[in-house]
């Protein structure tokens, strides 16, 4: 049967009889049908998303894209996190264990962190991520690239220094600079807070004296090179400084002579001066510093007191 035709009964002839619909009548109830559809449609997703507030299945399967998104970022941040901590971890290990000892100041804290700070590098992530997840993770990859940049370039610098090991085991301070198992030779004053000679009030003293006759032989307490040959009227006298390296260097005071010259290398062991009795001085006398990354630190640390004549004849013999 012809959707164009209908069959219709006529009461009149008691019998049914084909009945034509006009297209008009056809295309408007299509049309109606088509609306009435639409209009369901439209009104069935309304009530779907705001009267019971649920989601679009596109909208929900971008949502759990989204979350499983956001996951994984906050996995990389907590790795990052992680990550973070066992390198400030060998930063604490570099600055105060591995750095000291072999003389090498400590990395500043600006120098690590420099670059992360001031102006917001990641604004440009604002429209993207609203939760800040994306700016904080690519931040925290930056901030650790850059630490450990530094600190592999710190390990570098500490590896070229340990192939120098035998180096600074004689560079070092570590014998007495003058034969103090002698009975010529009078420890007179330590280091730290004494009374002034002179004036008679508490000053920091820098170094130890020892006392001795005019002309005892001085020596370099480790290997390295003079820096500085000077004679300092009000204080020092005729005095001699030799750089060891290695954050160290060591100062000769009240010399009668210096018998080296700025520029000179020397060794331990090696006579570098007389002792005298110039400068500041109340009776003939060494006075002798050590310096450790521009500090004056106790020389009497640095070797043994209890040392005897042919130790130490054995110390300043030349190395072969």
């Amino acid at each position: 049967m012809k959707r164009s035709k209908r069959y219709k009964f006529n009461p009149e002839t008691l019998a049914y009889e084909i009945h034509r619909i006009p297209i008009k009548s056809r295309l408007s109830k299509g049309f109606l049908l088509f609306l009435l559809s639409l209009i369901t449609s439209i009104g069935y997703y309304y009530i779907y998303t705001q009267y019971f507030s649920m989601e679009s299945p596109k909208l929900l399967s971008l949502k759990r894209e989204n979350e499983a998104i956001k996951s994984r970022l906050d996995l990389l941040n907590r790795r990052f996190e992680s990550a973070s901590k066992s390198l400030y971890a060998l930063e604490m290990k570099d600055n105060y264990v591995y750095r000291p000892i072999f003389g090498m100041d400590e990395i500043p804290e600006d120098v690590r962190n420099a670059g992360f700070g001031g102006v917001d590098r990641y604004s440009y992530l604002n429209n993207f991520d609203r939760s800040g997840i994306l700016s904080t993770a690519i931040s925290n990859l930056d901030i650790l690239y850059k630490k450990a940049f530094v600190q592999s370039k710190s390990f570098e610098d500490l590896s070229l220094l340990a192939i120098k090991a035998d180096q600074m085991t004689f560079a070092v301070p570590a014998i007495p600079p003058v034969n103090i198992s002698s009975s010529k030779i009078r420890f007179s004053s330590s280091f730290g807070y004494r009374r002034d000679p002179f004036y008679g009030d508490y000053r920091m003293h820098s170094g130890i004296d020892l006392a001795g006759p005019v002309g005892e032989p001085i020596i370099a307490t480790g290997d390295g090179k003079v820096v500085e040959v000077r004679y300092d009227f009000f204080g020092y006298g005729n005095y001699v400084m030799i750089d060891h390296g290695f954050g160290y260097k060591t100062r000769y005071a009240h010399l009668s002579k210096a018998t080296v010259v700025i520029g000179e290398e020397v060794s331990r062991g090696q006579k570098i001066g007389l002792m005298g009795n110039t400068g500041k001085s109340k009776g003939p006398h060494l006075h002798y510093e050590v310096i450790y990354r521009n500090r004056p630190v106790n020389p009497l640390n640095y070797y043994n007191r209890d040392i005897t004549d042919e130790e130490f004849q054995l110390l300043i013999s030349p190395r072969g």
